[in-house]
């Protein structure tokens, strides 16, 4: 199992002391948001380039780092249809460059799903699934043109809010580029929290085939809250349970370990690594 973490961890800095910084750490790749990491280019939309995204790779690969996925965490239910557009034009983008970069997936999550309450307090999550599955739809379509994945991620406060709706909107957009990035606590809330291990195993009974990359934390229960989030082994989130069922079904996947300070970057990589399965 490759170990990750997100880029702009270490902050937002120039490329070249971004890339130097992050190789200090034994990682295997990053997630990498561009305009969260690099600060020294203009990584906006209509910006990018082969070129440009070659450069870029290059950097991270001398320092033995691999961009194991390209973060474009848009808002595909925005509810200003001009700033959607915009935002799924950059996901596009990401979409077109993606291997030039050295990977094959972008990640997004899929926007709150309360959105649309104001406007339609009785239809308001019909709306919103309706605007995602339309917003997804274009997506798959542009991933299917270039060979590459959309890595949707599950949040339990957002449109895709459990196993079940993954599910869902994977049957209802029958796309093979259609992946999931699988973030256990990003389902767990103080309703389900006790029984996390069983929320653990439906999710990845339900869509363990189609993970194409997972997300790490540990997490702390607040009483009707979400759970805090914690690194490593300062929560009580099965950290090593979850591997192994991981291992089952995906092994050797790539895992970004998330909700990190800088210092805490060697001592998280070594926890997870002491527990791996193998």
């Amino acid at each position: 199992m490759g170990l990750g973490i997100l880029a702009h961890t270490v902050g937002r800095l120039p490329l070249k002391q971004l890339t130097e910084t992050l190789g200090a750490h034994k990682i295997d790749f990053v997630q990498l948001a561009l305009t969260k990491a690099i600060s020294d280019i203009d990584t906006g939309t209509g910006r990018l380039s082969p070129g440009l995204a070659n450069y870029i790779a290059e950097h991270f690969d001398r320092q033995g780092i691999r961009i194991g996925v390209l973060g474009c965490y848009i808002n595909p239910i925005h509810p200003d249809p001009e700033i959607r557009r915009e935002e799924i034009r950059r996901f596009k983008e990401h979409l077109r460059l993606a291997r030039d970069f050295g990977t094959s997936i972008v990640a997004t999550e899929t926007g709150d799903h309360d959105t649309f309450r104001y406007q339609d307090p009785e239809r308001y999550l019909e709306i919103g699934w309706t605007v995602l599955k339309e917003s997804i739809t274009e997506l798959a379509e542009e991933a299917e043109k270039w060979g590459v994945t959309v890595g949707l991620e599950p949040v339990c406060v957002h449109t895709l809010s459990s196993a079940d709706h993954m599910k869902r909107i994977m049957e209802e957009i029958p796309s093979s580029t259609l992946g999931v990035v699988f973030d256990p606590c990003n389902l767990l809330d103080h309703r389900n929290f006790a029984s996390r291990e069983e929320v653990v195993r439906q999710a990845l009974q339900t869509f363990g085939e189609r993970i194409v990359l997972a997300h790490l934390r540990d997490a702390v229960y607040r009483e009707g809250e979400r759970p805090d989030v914690v690194k490593p082994g300062a929560g009580t989130f099965n950290i090593s349970g979850f591997l192994e069922k991981l291992h089952e079904y995906k092994p050797c996947i790539d895992i970004s370990i998330e909700g990190l300070q800088p210092h805490e970057i060697d001592e998280a990589l070594d926890y997870v690594r002491s527990r791996m399965p193998f």
